[in-house]
């Protein structure tokens, strides 16, 4: 894709990069990226997407924007109380980047209306805060054969991985899906809320700029993506870690017994 004049000056530090220049830049320009949720992971990842240049954003959210949020989801200000978050945000894409198009979905997403959502797009990334969402958009990115950025939260730590479970390994061996690493969401009850438990404010912002690096990485193609590999981020001793994993051969969405029906 051709890039504008203005386009050029505000990419700047991007085109001087070997690894990114006029062809990445190029990607990032053309990409559809659907980001879910606009809260603590989504409020950087979205503005980090917006000020490199990612085409097209859509944001799936339908909260409204309360006192509580501020602390962590710096997309939002205190003229936002109220708002629906997904306006709130695209409000923010626009005065940061107004080449961006944001697309508003101020819905909940579901198994029933994952599919032709994430179909839409090229790329998810995932910043939901609950287990139900997480395992909706694996799922359908799946079926929908579109590559998974999805991170989560806890008080002090957070976790970061990619998942192309529609693609294969150099060996030939599936890609692990979403469903390989965690394999049942936790019993009710046993992981509190945030509201409960809390979250540092700034680990949020730690792992959504994690998350945009994982997102511009793959769009403009280069480096080594997180498949099969877990990064875990400990902010009390600001260690990061990487826990590697593959693909079970019994998960219900590309495992043998799958197969086999």
């Amino acid at each position: 894709m051709a890039l504008a004049p203005d386009e050029i000056e505000r990419y700047a530090r991007h085109l001087v990069l070997a690894e990114v220049g006029g062809p990445g830049q190029g990607r990032l320009k053309a990409a559809r990226v659907l980001v879910i949720g606009a809260g603590g992971l989504g409020a950087p990842l979205i503005q980090y997407l917006a000020a490199a240049g990612i085409g097209t954003i859509g944001i799936v959210d339908d909260d409204t924007v309360s006192l509580s949020n501020l602390q962590r989801q710096v997309i939002h200000g205190t003229p936002d109380l109220g708002r629906q978050k997904v306006q709130s945000a695209a409000d923010a894409v626009a005065r940061l980047n107004p080449r961006v198009t944001v697309v508003p979905h101020p819905l909940r997403i579901g198994p029933d209306n994952a599919v032709e959502l994430i179909a839409g797009y090229d790329l998810v990334a995932d910043g939901s805060d609950n287990f139900a969402t997480r395992y909706a958009v694996s799922d359908a990115c799946f079926q929908a054969g579109r590559p998974l950025v999805t991170a989560a939260l806890g008080r002090f730590d957070g976790t970061l991985t990619t998942i192309r479970a529609h693609e294969t390994g150099p060996d030939g061996t599936p890609n692990p899906t979403y469903r390989c690493l965690f394999p049942n969401p936790p019993p009710p009850g046993s992981v509190p809320a945030c509201a409960e438990a809390g979250v540092l404010g700034a680990l949020a912002g730690v792992m959504g700029s994690l998350m945009a690096m994982e997102v511009i990485r793959a769009v403009a193609g280069f480096g080594e993506p997180l498949v099969g590999r877990l990064l875990m981020v400990d902010a009390r001793s600001m260690r990061f870690e990487t826990l590697r994993y593959g693909w079970d051969p019994d998960n219900p969405l590309s495992g043998t017994r799958r197969s086999a029906e």
